[in-house]
């Protein structure tokens, strides 16, 4: 069976770059048109807005910080998605999101606020947004998060990101039982380590994480980001359309393994 979107616009929020333009490009592919949300029109937005149209369907752009106050956020949303000559979204992606953690010990109230409020609080509204007008129209919307193993899984130095990936699950379940009985569909993916143009960098400065971090995936991988995009195509088409509230987990295994044997390496000789 062909996952099959056409007839339907996307938002995605942070979807000029990586996890983000992995899965607009996937839903392009498909046949939804898309409303591409980034912070910047810089080389990664212009390359995926042209990925995207390569598969013929519409693209209209938004750039601006997620981080200003969230009735100007809604209301940048609202004027592209809403109040537009262009047909309203039918299917919502918040993808954005951000990692500036300090150790907890040093973490401050801004870092804090600004963590969840890029990876949380503007995908709560946002998806309130929508989720107005598509009650009021009888519209069977769909909603996908980005969340993250780290809603799961736990590191020393990742407090608030962390706990702001936690959020988006805990999020994820309670706008399922709000919104299901409108027939709008919630769901969450949740990617473990891909490569982007962020994990790039730190990857290719400290080898030695990589080599540890296909140790413990079971499948010994570090992929592309494009292993996100047909996960997310799956839960926004129809073909999902008894799954609700659910995190689906892209990580490889990685999540389900208490530990990987000892290496050789770190074996006391005997």
């Amino acid at each position: 069976m062909e996952i099959n979107l056409k007839g339907h616009t996307a938002v995605v929020t942070g979807g000029t770059q990586g996890v983000g333009a992995a899965i607009a490009v996937c839903l392009a592919r498909a046949g939804a048109n898309i409303v591409l949300h980034g912070l910047n029109e810089d080389h990664h937005a212009l390359e995926t807005s042209q990925s995207c149209r390569s598969h013929g369907v519409e693209v209209r752009n938004i750039y601006f910080d997620l981080f200003n106050p969230i009735q100007d956020v809604m209301a940048a949303f609202r004027k592209v998605c809403l109040q537009s000559e262009s047909p309203a979204p039918t299917l919502l992606v918040n993808n954005a999101g951000i990692f500036i953690d300090h150790p907890f010990l040093d973490m401050d109230e801004e870092t804090f606020h600004r963590t969840f409020q890029v990876n949380v609080t503007v995908g709560y509204f946002l998806t309130q947004l929508l989720a107005r007008h598509w009650v009021q129209n009888g519209v069977e919307g769909r909603v996908l998060f980005t969340g993250s193993i780290n809603g799961l899984l736990a590191e020393p130095n990742h407090s608030a990101y962390d706990a702001s990936k936690a959020a988006v699950a805990g999020m994820v379940r309670s706008l399922c039982v709000a919104l299901a009985p409108n027939r709008i569909r919630i769901n969450s993916m949740a990617p473990g380590l891909v490569r982007t143009p962020l994990t790039n960098q730190v990857l290719a400065q400290d080898p030695e994480s990589l080599a540890w971090m296909q140790l413990h995936t079971p499948n010994g991988q570090v992929p592309g980001a494009d292993v996100c995009g047909p996960m997310a195509a799956f839960l926004l088409s129809d073909l999902a359309s008894h799954i609700h509230g659910q995190t689906m987990y892209v990580d490889g295994g990685m999540s389900i393994w208490q530990q990987p044997d000892l290496p050789n390496s770190l074996r006391t000789a005997r």
